[in-house]
């Protein structure tokens, strides 16, 4: 079985409802969640919205393999409601962009963040996610998992 980080956010609707419902399909669909962060609420990043987010890391075993987590999740996703996804892209110099889409509000948002210790650079999909480091919303709740 393989260990999967993923991060999870919510700001539209019943927040709490949306990422409850998100981590019970985590379970159903991509393999048992053997441990949850706190929710924590923050700011939205890289966007101006009046709504909060709740944020929070999961950590699943699953025997999926990573694109099928990323196929799986996405799914949930628009079970939830979500309407678009936003693509990470390397460009020209190495450096990570975000691609076509911006962000915005979204009933629930799910992001692999690492997948054992598998590096994985494809269009759609990147593991260890490639922005993850600047991101409190998803450092406070992954160390929260990692750390005894």
């Amino acid at each position: 079985m393989s260990k999967v980080y993923l991060g999870l956010g919510s700001n539209l609707g019943d927040r709490e409802e949306n990422m409850r419902k998100a981590i019970q399909l985590i379970g159903e669909r991509v393999g048992k969640v053997t441990k949850q962060s706190s929710f924590i609420e923050t700011a939205p990043w890289g966007y101006e919205s009046a709504n909060r987010f709740l944020n929070a890391v999961v950590l699943c075993e699953t025997s999926k393999k990573p694109r099928e987590v990323l196929l799986l999740t996405q799914q949930i996703e628009r079970d939830l409601g979500r309407k678009t996804k936003r693509h990470f892209k390397k460009n020209d110099v190495g450096s990570t962009s975000v691609e076509t889409e911006s962000y915005s509000d979204r009933p629930i948002d799910i992001d692999i963040l690492l997948y054992d210790d598998l590096t994985v650079d494809e269009p759609d999909l990147q593991i260890p996610h490639p922005l993850m480091q600047e991101r409190d919303f998803v450092m406070i709740p992954l160390k929260e998992l990692t750390n005894p």
